[in-house]
């Protein structure tokens, strides 16, 4: 059923859905548009409505072939909504769905059209905030690129920072997507141009591998490793290429790229990884002793997200469809993000084993511990010289007949 957006806009269809609103096909007076229709708790914040007035003028004035252009920001009533250029085609978490992983040709090609985007976004004052394959459209009408890629273009620019308000955010909570959340965001800095960089090196490293290289588990696990851990090596790619890709993950922002050379340097690779196939590579392990240390934020039970995705709003349902997954979360103390040794990696998950944050997963976790434990009380037996009897106990509690433990080795629980 059509809907009038403000004066000049209809609303005929919807396209999507996501926690801070529904993305609409619509029909302005120069032709079809894209609106974002926030949700009306969101339209019924006054301070963010001042906000949104705002960043009018600085959303208006970005033009970049690259970058989804707003038209029109529209206040009227109930209705808060971001005008936007009309992109056929699909995002690239879809196309990710679809193939798991890309040539390096193509991963690379998109990578700077999105890097070129960004450069323009950073001179003109503009921090993305939530780059990530969601937000990251391709035009299947614009011409073929280096390995047959679409041409990229970086969407939802202001939204993240229209929701990150003092009323709605604390110091000590976080706006982003957990798995492409720069190590300064998680530690409580404020967002700079370098987060973007991080992101968008964290979207190559998925588009050639198929996974991010800290996502897995529990949210907040995920947090603790972008600032502990070292990225996992990708065999099989140029070193130039992996050279680049650590440069711009690395945990110190001045570190880091800024957009521009890194689209230069990414477009001088194409040559050296034309036509290379798609990598083969195993997707690693997580810790799953993490995820009781933290509290989700925004529980359900009617769904399961995707890894490291929880609503923008608190009180948000998750959709099945959901494009717009970014997560307001506490701050992890000093203590929690030393969880892990600091420069450590994960080792590679092998074929057919559980997945992070699987109930197998978990399973295999508690009977890990249940045999070290076992281990350690026959061992600790044998070393003082004492015989005799062991009770072990099975997945029910019960206690099991008594074995010698001289003669015999201990159950598997």
């Amino acid at each position: 059923m059509a809907r009038n957006i403000g004066s000049r806009y209809t609303a005929h269809q919807i396209l999507g859905r996501g926690s801070a609103g529904t993305v609409w096909l619509g029909e302005g007076p120069e032709g079809p548009v894209a609106i974002k229709l926030l949700r009306e708790d969101l339209a019924a914040d006054q301070e963010l409505v001042g906000r949104f007035v705002q960043e009018r003028t600085a959303l208006l004035g970005l033009d970049h072939p690259h970058v989804v252009g707003v038209r029109d920001l529209v206040v009227d009533g109930n209705d808060l909504a971001l005008v936007m250029d009309l992109i056929r085609g699909t995002d690239v978490r879809t196309r990710l769905d679809r193939e798991r992983r890309l040539a390096p040709e193509a991963a690379v090609a998109i990578a700077a059209d999105v890097a070129d985007g960004l450069a323009a976004a950073h001179a003109a004052g503009i921090v993305h905030r939530d780059v990530k394959p969601e937000n990251i459209l391709l035009d299947m009408q614009g011409p073929l690129g280096p390995g047959g890629a679409h041409p990229a273009l970086l969407t939802d620019f202001g939204v993240a920072k229209l929701i990150d308000t003092p009323r709605r955010t604390k110091a000590t909570r976080i706006i982003g997507t957990p798995d492409y959340l720069a190590p300064e965001i998680v530690e409580g800095l404020p967002p700079r141009a370098a987060v973007d960089i991080y992101a968008l090196a964290t979207v190559l490293y998925e588009l050639l591998a198929g996974f991010t290289p800290f996502g897995g588990g529990h949210p907040g696990a995920v947090l603790r490793r972008h600032v502990t851990e070292t990225v996992v090596p990708l065999p099989g790619i140029p070193d130039e290429l992996w050279q680049l890709i650590v440069q711009c993950l690395a945990k110190a922002p001045a570190s880091r790229l800024r957009a521009f050379e890194l689209s230069v340097r990414l477009r001088e690779l194409l040559p050296l990884i034309a036509g290379m196939p798609p990598l083969d590579v195993d997707e690693p392990d997580a810790e799953g002793d993490d995820e009781e240390a933290y509290e989700d934020p925004c529980p359900t039970a009617s769904s399961t997200p995707r890894r490291g995705a929880v609503p923008l709003v608190p009180g948000a349902q998750h959709d099945s469809a959901n494009r717009d997954t970014h997560t307001s979360m506490r701050v992890p103390g000093p203590d929690e993000l030393a969880g892990g040794p600091l420069g450590t990696a994960r080792a590679p998950r092998s074929a057919g084993a559980p997945r992070p944050g699987s109930a197998r997963h978990r399973a295999d976790q508690v009977r890990k511990r249940r045999l070290v434990l076992t281990a350690s009380a026959v061992a600790l037996a044998a070393a003082v010289g004492v015989g005799g009897w062991l009770a072990l106990s099975d997945d029910s509690g019960k206690q099991s007949p008594p074995q010698d433990t001289k003669n015999s080795a201990p159950a598997a629980p």
